[in-house]
């Protein structure tokens, strides 16, 4: 790979453009979480409806990145996502001036574009190096990101408490024009290989979809992340109302998970092109399954606190940050030429899996059921990761066996 200089876009994007990218994608999903209780309250309007601003934003970014892949192998990387960041930042305007829930959520939608950082920063990553360096870069990617996650949640908690939760949206707003900045100045095109035409791509989506190991790898990224944001929908409800937490003090306990997940990612990042990528999901599954497992442990054992939901939690992060990288490796490997599509794709499917997860998490909790119905969730999101990981490794095993044989 050609060396890259930061700022400069005669050589390959630097690996900060790229961590900025996906940074703000994290930093917008996760920041307002500890003033969601203070959002409702002051929209006058139930959790479950306030929740809509992490499950209505993912069912909006899975339907988005059906097209956004197809339109950056079309036209290239660079200039979707430039539009789709421009458009994002013109979206948090409207949820930093809304004085409804309907504009608020509309908003909310709009900022979807966003989602061209997360799908083409994979695709980039696939169109610099092969499948097992894109997975360790991946991981270093995600593992630099993931810091915006543990300070994300601690700085919106504070914001909220001192100014009121429109500041989170007012610091988005900054960090994003900043990365505009970057990626403007130092992200070069990546996509070489271009489609002959736009609906060319969207022809080739049988293609991957009548692929067995494109299906292994996106349910893998599709249900270990519906761990994550069965989490996310239902963490604020027990942090707040569960166990009577600040937003401030909310934001802490977010540091858990968020901590684990770069742990993970700078494991991914140093051993996922030694031990492979089939390991690599498993392994990842069965931690965070043990977090899940933990955290049920002590609440049935009688510690009701905040530390026994958090701190499990951060195996989760760690399984999530071990598995995810490989899992989105695989999925744009499949077919490299179709790289963008199939990232677009395959995050689809697991931004939607995501929304229905996350709905389902706010849906289900209640004082009267306590945190069990979202470990409920969470554990039967792992143990289906799990599964299509595993059918993956026994495809690949069958595969080098008929290799074999016919060689033989």
């Amino acid at each position: 790979m050609t060396r890259t200089r930061f700022l400069d876009r005669t050589t390959p994007p630097h690996i900060v453009t790229l961590v900025l990218i996906a940074g703000l994608s994290a930093l917008n999903m996760n920041m307002f979480l500890p003033a969601l209780p203070a959002m409702a309250e002051d929209f006058g309007t139930g959790y479950a409806t306030i929740q809509i601003a992490i499950s209505g934003y993912l069912a909006g970014t899975g339907v988005l990145q059906l097209i956004i892949g197809p339109l950056s192998d079309r036209f290239g990387r660079r200039p979707i996502l430039l539009s789709g960041i421009g458009l994002f930042l013109l979206a948090t305007i409207v949820c930093i001036a809304a004085t409804s829930i309907e504009v608020f959520l509309l908003g909310r939608i709009l900022q979807t574009t966003l989602i061209a950082g997360f799908v083409l920063s994979r695709a980039i990553v696939r169109d610099m190096v092969p499948m097992e360096e894109a997975a360790s870069m991946i991981g270093y990617v995600t593992m630099g990101m993931s810091v915006v996650p543990m300070i994300g949640p601690i700085l919106g908690g504070v914001l909220s408490d001192l100014f009121g939760w429109q500041a989170n949206f007012v610091a988005i707003l900054v960090f994003g024009l900043v990365v505009m900045g970057v990626v403007w100045l130092d992200l070069r095109e990546t996509n070489d290989n271009r489609s002959s035409s736009f609906s060319a791509q969207f022809r080739a989506y049988p293609e991957l979809l009548s692929s067995g190991t494109f299906w292994g790898y996106t349910l893998t990224s599709t249900f270990a992340s519906g761990v994550f944001f069965a989490f996310l929908g239902g963490a604020p409800f027990v942090g707040s109302t569960l166990l009577g937490l600040s937003p401030t003090a909310l934001g802490l306990y977010f540091c858990f998970i968020a901590f684990g997940y770069m742990v993970g990612n700078f494991l991914s990042g140093r051993y996922a092109r030694r031990i492979g990528t089939g390991t690599m999901m498993l392994v990842g599954g069965f931690i965070g399954l043990g977090g899940i497992f933990l955290t049920g442990v002590l609440f049935l054992g009688g510690l009701e606190s905040a530390l026994a939901f958090f701190t499990p939690m951060f195996f989760v992060g760690v399984g999530n940050g071990v598995s995810l990288p490989s899992a989105n490796a695989g999925l744009v490997s499949v077919r490299p030429h179709l790289a963008g599509s199939a990232s677009g794709l395959g995050g689809a499917m697991t931004i939607g899996g995501g929304a229905f997860m996350s709905a389902l998490a706010g849906a289900v909790l209640t004082r009267e059921t306590g945190i069990y119905p979202l470990l409920a969730v969470m554990s039967a999101a792992s143990l289906a990761a799990i599964v299509s990981t595993l059918s993956i490794i026994g495809a690949d095993r069958r595969l080098r066996t008929r290799l074999a044989e016919q060689e033989g």
